[in-house]
């Protein structure tokens, strides 16, 4: 494969700029399998696909507020944008921008809130730096980060979403618990607790599992080979309940690439909770997940190549067709339903 392979022409027009309202009124496009014409349907017709036995696999991870308007002593503009905890409570890795005039041991307050200060420490790899949070003199630590975030961070939208959001609790999944992530797990955004009580009637089970969503989920693949990609490690946790329903299941059916990500780490590692480097592209062999709810993905992505490697590159297609038809793509977009033809 070549990077090429996974290129495709995304208008900018295409691009969602506002989630769907309600959410179970975004499009759903439903594979067919390679002979077939894709259907076109609506989230809310989702539960007329599962079946009694299937496990629907949710990503309970929640969005941190974790972008940080700041200012230098000196009156200068900075933001910082905390990835995950490193170590000592407080500490965490970040991007700050602009780090190259941010000396380490610079002392940073919040525009909004300034009982918060974050004290920018050494260069990390990857363009990261080590930074130490604090709040009224406490160490905001992975526990405490929501609330002590809340008043001066604001939800790290995609890149290219160009505004806020009305309703930035359209930025969470009606089932996100544990805070963490820097991305929403998109696929489950246009999930309600009336779909999933639906689902439930029909006879599937909801299991949950959380994978903390890092940059890795905006970031291209640059290199000739897509095989190549070095893929950052995120943090995962599966329920033994939910492995249990999973090994048992007439289908697994898994909302978002987060959740495959999770399933398919504990097949290769038989661990139910660590890091994960799992880099999912063609000729993967599917251990757990036999159905897929996924959003339209960038470009020359690791999402898109999982994609590849789940149904060939009968994506192309697909796309075209979802292109062709307005269907609106990426994080605030429709979705499509890949494999439940089999």
């Amino acid at each position: 494969m070549e990077l090429a392979d996974l290129d495709y022409d995304l208008p900018a027009e295409a691009i969602a700029q506002t989630p769907a309202e309600p959410r179970t009124a975004a499009r759903l496009l439903i594979d067919r399998g390679p002979d077939r014409p894709p259907e076109h349907a609506l989230v809310a017709d989702l539960v007329d696909h599962l079946r009694a036995g299937d496990v629907l696999v949710v990503n309970e991870t929640r969005v941190l507020p974790a972008r940080l308007a700041l200012r230098k002593d000196t009156g200068g503009a900075v933001e910082v944008l905390l990835l995950e905890p490193a170590g000592t409570v407080g500490c965490w890795e970040a991007l700050v921008r602009p780090s190259r005039r941010v000396a380490p041991g610079t002392v940073l307050t919040s525009e909004r809130d300034e009982r918060l200060s974050v004290r920018v420490g050494d260069r990390l790899a990857d363009g990261r730096r080590a930074v130490r949070v604090e709040r009224d003199g406490a160490a905001v630590g992975s526990d405490t980060a929501e609330a002590a975030l809340a008043a001066a961070g604001e939800l790290p939208l995609p890149p290219y979403v160009h505004g806020p959001l009305a309703d930035p609790s359209r930025y969470q999944t009606v089932f996100a618990t544990r805070p963490g992530s820097v991305a929403a797990p998109t696929a489950g955004l246009h999930l309600t607790a009336d779909l999933l009580a639906a689902a439930e009637a029909r006879g599937a089970m909801i299991a949950p599992v959380e994978l903390v969503v890092g940059l890795d989920t905006f970031r291209p693949i640059t290199v000739d080979d897509p095989a190549d990609h070095v893929i950052h490690t995120e943090r995962y946790r599966v329920p033994e309940a939910s492995w249990t329903a999973c090994r048992a299941a007439e289908r697994v059916v898994a909302v978002g690439t987060t959740s495959v990500r999770a399933l398919e780490s504990i097949a290769a590692t038989g661990e139910l909770s660590g890091r994960t480097d799992l880099f999912i592209h063609p000729p993967y062999r599917f251990a757990v997940v036999d159905v897929l709810l996924t959003n339209f993905h960038l470009p020359r992505s690791t999402l898109l190549l999982l994609v590849e490697a789940f149904i060939g590159p009968r994506w192309r297609q697909l796309y075209e067709v979802a292109l062709a038809e307005g269907y609106r793509f990426l994080s605030l977009g429709d979705a499509m339903l890949l494999g439940a033809h089999e």
